[in-house]
């Protein structure tokens, strides 16, 4: 008999939540609105204190719309985004959409949020090469991810990174990623599924630039957080690779 482990369908675990503040780190606007913001607002429902950090401003991601344009447009549409799910502080760190580079830039770049923040849970997204299903991910969600993985060490570390100014800080206990195809752990966002449709929704102009499910918030979102259910409870659950330190 072929068992679900054997099968990648091995139940998942539910995320520690013994923690109180959080900082979330992506490439793009719209990242954690495609699964992971349902997490976000059952966490701020409970008081949890959670900032984003967004590589870049996802100025190259409407075709149809000048980058000069897009840029400053989407900004205020992920600023809506994180509002709907509780979240008031956003920052972008002005990588180049398309083209963010995996390096020691973006590690201190991302290394600096997190001293600045001092959060005990980050969360980022997938940095495994394709997505659960097989298709392929793209190099920006990689290089963030993996940097943000790495930064977390390095803002722990007082010897690197000296120039920036800040204390460093080991208090991190977990790092996540978001829809990873390796995921380990899951959320149960039955109560704030509704706010994690309102979070993508803002992105009213990015959405309006595609076709198929991914253009339609509801029917996405559901979709993937059934088919996370049926490994965490039969609830709609969004999902998460968890690292320990």
């Amino acid at each position: 008999m072929v068992t679900r482990i054997l099968l990648g369908m091995a139940d998942l675990e539910a995320v520690p939540e013994d923690w109180s503040s959080a900082l979330v780190v992506v490439a793009h606007p719209d990242d954690m609105e495609y699964g992971g913001a349902g997490a976000i607002a059952r966490w701020t429902a409970q008081g949890k204190n959670i900032a984003y950090v967004l590589a870049c401003r996802g100025e190259a991601g409407i075709d149809s719309m000048e980058p000069s344009v897009a840029g400053p447009l989407r900004v205020e549409e992920q600023i809506a985004s994180c509002a709907a799910v509780g979240v008031s502080v956003v920052e972008f760190l002005d990588h180049p959409d398309g083209v963010i580079e995996y390096g020691v830039p973006l590690r201190r770049d991302i290394a600096a949020a997190i001293r600045r923040h001092r959060p005990e849970f980050v969360i980022t997204g997938n940095f495994r090469e394709t997505w659960p299903g097989g298709a392929l991910n793209m190099a920006d969600h990689i290089a963030v991810g993996r940097a943000t993985v790495d930064a977390v060490r390095d803002a722990g570390n007082r010897w690197v990174f000296q120039d920036l100014g800040l204390e460093p800080w080991n208090g991190v206990k977990y790092v996540a990623a978001a829809s990873s195809p390796m995921s380990t752990h899951a959320v149960d966002i039955t109560d704030s599924f509704d706010a994690s449709v309102a979070s993508l929704r803002a992105h009213k102009a990015y959405l309006a630039a595609l076709s198929g499910d991914m253009a339609d918030p509801e029917l996405f979102l559901r979709g993937a957080a059934e088919a996370v259910g049926q490994r965490f409870g039969g609830v709609l659950a969004t999902s998460f690779e968890l690292l320990r330190l």
